[in-house]
């Protein structure tokens, strides 16, 4: 649990800031953390390791650039980049998901992508390359933004101040979010 904790306050604000960026604006974003990141972060800010207000600052606007990043990219490369082959980054099936949840959900998947690892990496990029109106995209990124990464980073804020000794079982803690987070992602898969 050291080693991880070390490792998380090491980055810093910036890297934090980075992480969340990265992750929903590039398309190999979708490997990072989210959910059990976000979890954590709370966690450790409710024992003094970090300003949970710098925080939330970082990640949700993290989470919304990145977002927009991504639409962006979407919509000036995005036919071609899902013409590519496989390769460690990049995998059709992913892109084939993201698709299929992005017409089912439409709009809200903006929103609801946040919170189904893998998906929420490629949805904002659809969401440009099927040219969805600017503006429309911003309100449900922000609101998606809001909910994920605030959601989540006060849950583990709130949890921690509540029971401060969850810092001790930080690595189960994180393993039983990271498989909570791909329960919608599983459901969704089997479909």
């Amino acid at each position: 649990m050291e080693n991880l904790q070390d490792i998380i306050i090491t980055f810093g604000y910036i890297g934090i800031f980075l992480t969340f960026f990265a992750e929903s604006g590039f398309l190999f974003g979708f490997f990072l953390p989210g959910d059990s990141l976000l979890f954590t972060l709370g966690l450790l800010a409710s024992q003094g390791y970090f300003n949970i207000i710098i925080l939330a600052v970082l990640c949700i606007f993290g989470a919304i650039l990145g977002d927009n990043f991504g639409y962006f990219f979407g919509r000036k490369f995005g036919p071609r980049v899902f013409k590519k082959e496989d390769s460690f980054f990049f995998h059709k099936r992913h892109v084939e998901r993201a698709r299929k949840f992005y017409e089912e959900h439409g709009k809200k998947a903006v929103i609801l992508a946040r919170f189904v690892p893998v998906v929420r990496t490629f949805v904002p990029i659809f969401a440009g390359v099927g040219e969805m109106d600017y503006k429309t995209f911003v309100s449900y990124n922000v609101w998606g933004g809001l909910l994920w990464a605030g959601g989540m980073l006060f849950s583990g804020f709130i949890l921690g101040g509540i029971f401060p000794e969850m810092e001790q079982y930080l690595t189960l803690i994180i393993a039983i979010v990271i498989v909570i987070s791909f329960l919608p992602a599983i459901k969704m898969f089997k479909k």
